[in-house]
C-alpha cells in the first residue's frame, strides 16, 4: 500500500539528468498521489516542484583533475545529505547518472534503509567495472537506458529492466526550415553549420575557440554558422569568447536545439548527450573532445571501449567521425564536415545506420516505464 504523500529524494547533478528526470516528475504528477521532491536538480526539476539543497552549477564539474579541486565540496553536500536522510527520512532515492558521486549516496541511502532507484546506470562497460558490484550492493533497482545494458547488468543478478531512452519523449520540433529562419535571421538558401561546444563552462573554454577557427573557413556568402548555447553555461563569459570574431554569418541560437539539430547540414558537438541526440535526429555529426591532459592519460589507461561518442558505442561502429585531444582542430573538423555534407556517399551511409539507431532507442518509453518501478519500489519497501 502506497502513502498518500510520498517523499521522494533526487539527485540529478548535470543538465542531461535534470532533463530526463523532469520527464519522470511530470508522470508522477499524473498519479493522483501527493509528491514531496527534494534533493539536487536543475531548472527543469526545480519547475517541477523539486526543493534544491544547492546550487545546481555547482556540480557540472567533469574529469579526474577537476573533481578532486572541488572534493571540498562534494564532501560538505554528502555530509548535508546524510543530515537530511536522518532528520527526514525519504520514501524512496532516486539517483541519475552521475556515478562518481550519486554510487556514494546509493551507499548512504542504503545505510538508513531507504530504497534507491538508480536511473541511467553508470557506464560500466566503459570502464570502472567493479561499479557493477556498488550498485549490486546499494540500489534496489537499476534502469537502463541503454539497450544492451540490461542483459550485461542480468549476468551478474542485478534487479533491472531496459526503460527506452528518454531522448525518444524529449525530442521535439517547433519550427520548420523557413520559421526557423526567420527566427534566427537567417539566409535559408544558404547552407547552414551547426556547433555545440558543450553545456559545461569548461568545455565551453576549450572548445569554443577551436569552433569558432574552424567556422571562419567557411564563406559567408554560402553558409550560416549557428552556435548553439546551452542555459548552463556562464552568459557573460561566452557572449566575451563570440566578440571580436568578425563573422557577419555567425548566429547564437539559444534553446530551439532539435529544431537546430534538423535544420542543419553538418553538426559538430563536444562529445556527451548531445552527440546521441543529433543521431536520433538523424544529422550527420563530428564528435569532438578536448579534456584536461592530465585527465585524459587517466583515462586513456583505464577506459575499455574503443570510442567515445554514443551513437558508435551502441552501434558498435565507427559511423560518426570522433576527433580527440590535438586532433580537434579546425583544419580535421572541416575535413570530417566535407566528407559528410549532402550528396556524398558517406553522408548516405551514416544517415542509414542513424535510422537503425532511432529505432532501437524508441522501443519503450521511461515516462510510462520509471514510474511503474518506483510504484513497486514502494509496495515492497514502504
Amino acid at each position: 500500500m502506497i502513502k498518500n504523500e510520498v517523499t521522494i529524494f533526487w539527485l540529478a547533478g548535470e543538465s542531461s539528468g535534470d532533463l530526463h528526470c523532469e520527464l519522470i516528475m511530470k508522470s508522477l504528477a499524473k498519479e493522483g498521489i501527493r509528491f514531496r521532491h527534494i534533493g539536487i536538480g536543475g531548472p527543469r526539476m526545480q519547475s517541477q516542484g523539486l526543493k534544491p539543497l544547492y546550487p545546481f552549477d555547482r556540480f557540472a564539474v567533469m574529469g579526474f583533475v577537476e573533481v578532486i579541486r572541488h572534493i571540498g565540496f562534494f564532501m560538505q553536500v554528502q555530509k548535508r545529505i546524510r543530515k537530511l536522510f536522518e532528520e527526514n527520512k525519504p520514501d524512496i532515492a532516486i539517483l541519475a547518472d552521475y556515478p562518481g558521486f550519486n554510487l556514494r549516496i546509493a551507499h548512504l541511502a542504503d545505510e538508513y534503509r531507504i530504497p534507491v532507484l538508480y536511473y541511467i546506470c553508470p557506464q560500466f562497460w566503459a570502464w570502472k567495472h567493479e561499479r557493477i558490484f556498488k550498485l549490486k550492493a546499494s540500489a534496489r533497482h537499476t534502469a537502463c537506458i541503454l539497450p544492451f545494458e540490461e542483459d550485461l547488468l542480468k549476468i551478474h543478478n542485478l534487479n533491472c529492466s531496459y526503460v527506452g531512452h528518454p531522448i525518444s519523449e524529449e525530442i521535439e520540433f517547433k519550427m520548420e526550415r523557413d520559421q526557423f529562419a526567420r527566427f534566427f535571421l537567417l539566409n535559408p538558401n544558404k547552407k547552414w553549420l551547426g556547433f555545440f561546444p558543450g553545456s559545461r563552462n569548461n568545455e565551453i573554454k576549450k572548445m569554443l575557440p577551436v569552433f569558432l577557427k574552424a567556422a571562419k573557413a567557411w564563406n559567408a556568402d554560402e553558409y550560416e554558422i549557428l552556435i548553439s548555447k546551452s542555459h548552463t553555461v556562464d552568459h557573460q563569459k561566452f557572449m566575451q569568447m563570440l566578440s571580436g570574431t568578425g563573422m557577419p554569418n555567425l548566429h547564437i541560437v539559444d534553446g530551439y536545439t532539435y529544431d537546430m539539430m534538423r535544420h542543419c547540414e553538418v553538426l559538430i558537438c563536444t562529445s556527451g548527450t548531445v552527440t546521441l541526440e543529433a543521431a536520433y535526429v538523424g544529422t550527420p555529426t563530428v564528435i569532438c573532445y578536448k579534456a584536461n591532459p592530465i585527465s585524459y592519460q587517466i583515462g586513456k589507461r583505464l577506459i575499455r571501449v574503443s570510442h567515445i561518442g554514443l551513437p558508435n558505442i551502441i552501434l558498435d561502429n565507427d559511423i560518426l567521425p570522433e576527433l580527440l585531444q590535438k586532433d580537434a582542430n579546425p583544419e580535421l573538423i572541416n575535413q570530417k564536415i566535407r566528407e559528410m555534407q549532402i550528396g556524398s556517399p558517406r553522408r548516405d551511409v551514416i544517415q542509414l545506420e542513424l535510422r537503425k539507431l532511432k529505432a532501437m532507442l524508441g522501443e519503450k518509453k521511461p515516462s510510462k516505464e520509471v514510474p511503474k518501478i518506483i510504484e513497486q519500489l514502494l509496495k515492497t519497501y514502504g
